[in-house]
């Protein structure tokens, strides 16, 4: 009989692996996990509570805001902003650093968060998520933390992970000692563990690409998009980077949006399903550099993303190096 494990006990069992840990890293995932099981029922209510469509507001990224982003930002700043165990945050959905409300708390991490991933795809009931990193405080001076504590390098994520929100849903993370999913349980309200030491493929047969966008990638990714076509690998694209990437983590495969510049961002996006696909035994890479190693400069900083199956991305790298070389001959 197999053992019934829920998210909670999992991330307690994590933490004594810890030395000296004193349960507010565990206590910082739980208010982070009671905020999505609130965005998971309004999505799945969204049709019925009116709340699909447009806010009529442009976020720093020049993206037109919908009703169920703005309830999402909204939930995961009234969950954690209290929670005692941050000292600020910072969101795709806002410009600059959003401090603790006054009167709260302040603690030793920072969360850096996707509110609402995919969240073009609200009205037509694709899959979408919510992406997050957590980092350690390393400033001193300041318990309201700052931008310095913000732009950290990947590689010094504690934990970082994605809720994702489809015919169920799921929670996927790591704290840096393998990958684990949970399934949410709806007549329980619990997330149990249902995907255990998750480990994607060396090697996948899917790859996911927006195609409309082939006049504006450079030579190394048509060439290589023309061999993925030849071998054949199947086209998987949804359009919502969480529901892509979870599938080809299951399942192997290989998800592209290239550059020259990228469009995904850093540390929202790129560096926490970096940190997860290598956990799992991918890779993560802008083309010509590891994306964890990226140190950041910006909050809003965006970057190529080329991640998935280990072997898929060093073939990826080989094409765009190769045909890179070549254009500076």
């Amino acid at each position: 009989m197999s053992k019934i494990t829920t998210v909670q006990q999992h991330i307690l069992d994590e933490g004594r692996r810890v030395p000296g840990a004193t349960g507010d890293f565990t206590s910082l995932l739980t208010s982070l996990i009671v905020a999505a099981k609130i965005i998971s029922r309004e999505v799945n209510q969204a049709g019925l509570v009116k709340i699909l469509g447009e806010t009529g507001d442009i976020n720093v990224h020049g993206e037109k805001v919908q009703k169920l982003d703005e309830f999402a930002q909204d939930t995961i700043c009234r969950a954690m902003g209290h929670s005692g165990h941050l000292c600020c945050m910072a969101s795709e959905e806002s410009e600059g650093i959003i401090p603790i409300p006054d009167g709260g708390e302040r603690g030793k991490y920072v969360l850096m968060f996707d509110p609402l991933d995919g969240s073009s795809n609200i009205d037509v009931n694709a899959s979408i998520g919510t992406i997050f990193s957590v980092h350690r405080k390393v400033t001193t001076d300041n318990e309201d933390g700052a931008l310095e504590d913000c732009l950290q390098c990947g590689t010094r994520q504690v934990a970082a992970g994605y809720f994702i929100y489809g015919s169920s849903t799921m929670m996927v993370y790591t704290t840096g000692h393998g990958v684990h999913g949970f399934t949410l349980d709806p007549s329980l309200g619990e997330f149990l563990l249902s995907h255990e030491h998750i480990q994607t493929p060396a090697r996948g047969k899917m790859y996911s690409i927006n195609e409309g966008n082939v006049h504006q990638w450079d030579s190394g990714t048509r060439q290589y998009i023309d061999f993925v076509k030849s071998k054949p690998y199947s086209l998987r694209y949804i359009g919502s980077l969480v529901a892509d990437f979870h599938r080809n983590l299951l399942r192997g495969g290989i998800f592209l949006y290239p550059g020259p510049k990228g469009k995904l961002r850093l540390l929202y996006e790129a560096a926490p399903l970096a940190m997860v696909v290598e956990q799992a035994g991918g890779a993560a890479s802008t083309g010509i550099q590891r994306i964890l190693d990226i140190e950041p400069t910006s909050l809003h900083q965006k970057v190529p993303l080329i991640i998935g199956s280990r072997e898929d991305v060093a073939e990826y790298e080989q094409y765009y190096k190769a045909a890179a070389a070549h254009a500076a001959d």
